[in-house]
């Protein structure tokens, strides 16, 4: 039966194509939008808009009648920054969200996490029995183990039907962040592998997350439970990075300066502590997350979302970054 649908961070990468899949379906859509927001991909989608935000609870009630499931797709990303500043947005901002739910009769609450909520370390099939650190490597990782947290708090002891689901890199069309940065770093031929690239990367083509965030609406088994979700691929680190070369025709980092973890995490821990004492507002060119994301085998077991959920990924790595890239490459500006 089709759903209306609350959509938060629906202007953004992942949440653009869950409103896309959502609207494919039959269900109607609704996007949460702040005030001067670019929300014309949405109207053409036939969404409908609302305009507010989630630090202002007043705006969150007219948004949510009548809406049978949310899918909170909204945050503050990023590696560098005071943990409250990320709290304010992922942990304050759902829990206002959270609290306009209460009272309605809902049918599913998805709560879009990340794989980056373990603890930064090598991964190799780690499933969702993993306990969660208490502290994390930077403001982004720790608000979003502190925003699961009251997520299914609020499932306990509410009863609000919340899902969490854990993609892992999200990569795609539309994406107007990491790629963008990826590739200018190819061009500078900066690009740094940390042990050969042999590592795991948790890649999470943007349309395989769309297809489990419809599972986590559509499945019984989905409330009160916790997903890992990728492609189900290994793809080394070096086959990103080529991979991205080649789609965007820029070289290879074959020949790029290579080192061993226990360097890349001694330099990441040194140059953050420097920023900081200078009270930089950048971050320096290597942060512990980004050595998270270049260094670390990070290979995560999505069993339970395919036993539980039924969830296949559809795309996999090669043909999800031949659409990432030719994207990018129709985007002013691109290469």
């Amino acid at each position: 039966m089709p759903h209306t649908v609350l959509v938060t961070g629906a202007t953004g990468f992942v949440g653009s194509h869950v409103a896309v899949a959502l609207a494919r379906r039959g269900d109607a859509v609704r996007a949460l939008a702040r005030p001067g927001a670019d929300t014309s991909f949405l109207e053409q989608l036939g969404a409908t808009v609302v305009r507010g935000d989630l630090a202002d609870p007043a705006s969150l009630g007219p948004a949510l009648d009548g809406v049978g499931v949310v899918v909170h797709c909204a945050a503050k990303v990023g590696d560098w920054g005071p943990v409250d500043e990320y709290r304010k947005v992922n942990v304050e901002g759902l829990r206002a969200l959270l609290d306009a739910t209460l009272g309605k009769p809902l049918h599913r609450f998805v709560h879009v996490s990340t794989l980056g909520v373990y603890e930064a370390r090598h991964h190799h099939a780690t499933d969702e029995t993993e306990p969660l650190p208490d502290r994390h490597i930077d403001g982004y990782t720790q608000s979003k183990v502190e925003a699961e947290r009251l997520a299914l708090q609020y499932h306990r002891k509410q009863q609000v039907p919340v899902t969490v689901l854990r993609p892992g890199f999200v990569y795609g069309p539309r994406d107007r962040s990491i790629l963008p940065r990826l590739a200018d770093r190819l061009r500078e031929r900066s690009v740094i592998l940390i042990a050969r690239g042999k590592y795991a990367l948790n890649t999470t083509f943007v349309g395989n997350l769309a297809d489990a965030v419809l599972l986590a609406i559509d499945s019984p088994a989905a409330v009160g439970e916790v997903f890992n979700v990728t492609d189900g691929e290994f793809v080394s680190k070096r086959r990103f990075f080529d991979a991205v070369a080649d789609g965007l025709g820029l070289k290879r980092p074959k020949g790029f300066p290579s080192v061993p973890v226990w360097l890349a995490r001694f330099m990441a821990n040194w140059r953050e502590s420097v920023f900081r004492k200078k009270g930089k507002p950048h971050p320096p060119r290597i942060t512990q997350a980004q050595l998270k994301f270049a260094g670390l085998n990070l290979d995560f077991s999505i069993a339970k979302a395919r036993t539980r959920l039924g969830y296949s990924p559809r795309v996999l790595f090669d043909e999800g970054m031949k659409q990432a890239t030719e994207w990018y490459k129709g985007v002013p500006g691109g290469p």
